[in-house]
């Protein structure tokens, strides 16, 4: 029987069995005159019974299945001489089919039940009992309720394990989960707080420090007011730059090493250790992002190959940043089993042969089929309508998955250079 002998409540059962055997060796020690031989059937229940001990206190039974076998095997020769010499002995016969069960392996615990079952009816028959249905049934069925018992427990026993695993398990993906939220709502919260600081304390201090270049260049050398000027501007500086430091401590890690086009690169990387291929690409020339574009993007990159690595049982996945001249657009595309996006209201269509969601403005699409709970989507989707972008995932069953994210990019004014970053040329693979 597969189940612990240590557990608590299989210490208790193999306790009952031991007493029920000495109660039943006892009795049969006790009716030994009503046989024509009382001193060896006494003699056959002290061996029975000193083997009964042995076998109890014996750390070896309970370890080793080759020791607990050799006992029981013990046990029940010594058994087949008591039953042959008493008929009172055929009562030990139940309790050693729970023993014969719980100590030995199933391929051969249930042929020792059916050959002690055998020797029961036959001491029956031996001893001169009439032939009647109870000689048979008696024994049998008595083999057939333990049985029933001894894997009917068993069943419940492996249930019961079952059962705990999953709830160790769902305690430990609570926990986990618990932890990834606060590390999301961490991140969230000082990507937040940089663009918040970035929008209003450092361009009111970007400003402050150039109305006082233009106030010193209206004032007079002489004037009395020109220390103070420049002593403000030094400090609106001194300010501003502590303001961009803050900014970029704030920065998502990932991005702190480099670029958009290098971070996506590195999370390529790490992610190919896993089964799918993973392959990024840089489409046209690319150009400096602002960083909450930035942040959007990789956190929509993370998120689109995550749902790929645990859902999609993918062999290939592409991720490609694309700049152009007035946006840039970041593609997930994988070749796994796909899925129905979910429901779509009624006034967006679907692409004939598939499904093609598009949220333009973050509205219109509900992603109640999405395999992680839905809530990568809408993620998605929120960070894209954050910025004024569109958020497009295309996807069919068994055709496979693309997610598409697209940012508009500000156009220079005439005769105005654009910001460019050479730093992601040369990041294709």
């Amino acid at each position: 029987m597969n189940v612990p002998r240590r557990s608590p409540v299989v210490a208790a059962l193999r306790l009952c069995l031991y007493v029920l055997l000495a109660g039943l060796l006892l009795l049969a020690a006790v009716r030994s005159g009503d046989t024509g031989h009382p001193t060896a059937v006494v003699l056959s229940v002290l061996v029975t019974g000193a083997v009964l001990v042995a076998g109890a206190v014996s750390p070896a039974v309970h370890r080793s299945r080759r020791a607990a076998a050799l006992w029981v095997a013990a046990l029940s020769a010594s058994w087949l001489v008591l039953v042959a010499l008493s008929p009172d002995g055929l009562w030990v016969a139940f309790p050693l089919y729970f023993l014969q069960l719980h100590l030995l392996p199933v391929r051969w615990s249930l042929p020792a039940v059916a050959l002690t079952a055998g020797a029961a009816v036959a001491s029956f028959v031996a001893h001169g009992a009439p032939l009647t249905p109870g000689v048979f049934i008696g024994p049998l069925l008595g083999a057939g309720v333990a049985v029933a018992t001894v894997l009917g427990y068993e069943a419940l026993y492996r249930e019961s394990e079952r059962r705990r695993e999953l709830i160790e398990e769902l305690i430990a993906t609570r926990a986990e989960l618990a932890e990834a939220e606060r590390a999301a709502g961490t991140l969230a919260e000082r990507e937040r707080l940089a663009r918040e600081i970035h929008d209003t304390l450092a361009q009111g201090l970007s400003s402050i420090q150039l109305l006082m270049r233009a106030a010193q260049r209206l004032l007079p050398a002489d004037s009395p007011a020109a220390p103070h000027v420049e002593q403000a501007r030094a400090t609106a500086q001194d300010n501003l730059a502590e303001a961009r430091r803050f900014v970029r401590a704030l920065t998502p890690p990932d991005l702190e090493r480099g670029s958009l086009a290098v971070a996506l690169e590195r999370l390529c990387r790490s992610a190919a250790v896993d089964t799918p291929t993973v392959r990024f690409s840089v489409s046209g020339m690319p150009a400096g992002l602002p960083t909450p574009y930035e942040v959007a993007l990789l956190r929509i990159a993370q998120s689109a190959l995550g749902n790929t690595l645990r859902h999609a049982h993918a062999d290939r996945v592409e991720i490609t940043l694309s700049f152009m001249d007035t946006s840039v657009t970041l593609d997930v595309v994988d070749d796994g089993t796909g899925f129905v996006p979910g429901d779509v209201r009624p006034d967006r269509g679907t692409a004939e042969g598939g499904i093609a969601v598009t949220d333009t403005a973050g509205e219109g699409v509900t992603d109640g089929g999405v395999t992680d709970g839905g809530f990568g989507l809408p993620a998605m989707r929120s960070r894209a309508r954050s910025l004024g972008g569109t958020f497009t995932v295309e996807s069919a069953p068994g055709q496979g998955t693309a997610v598409a994210v697209t940012l508009p990019l500000s156009v220079p004014a005439a005769g105005e250079p654009a910001a460019m970053d050479r730093r992601t040329a040369g990041s294709r693979p």
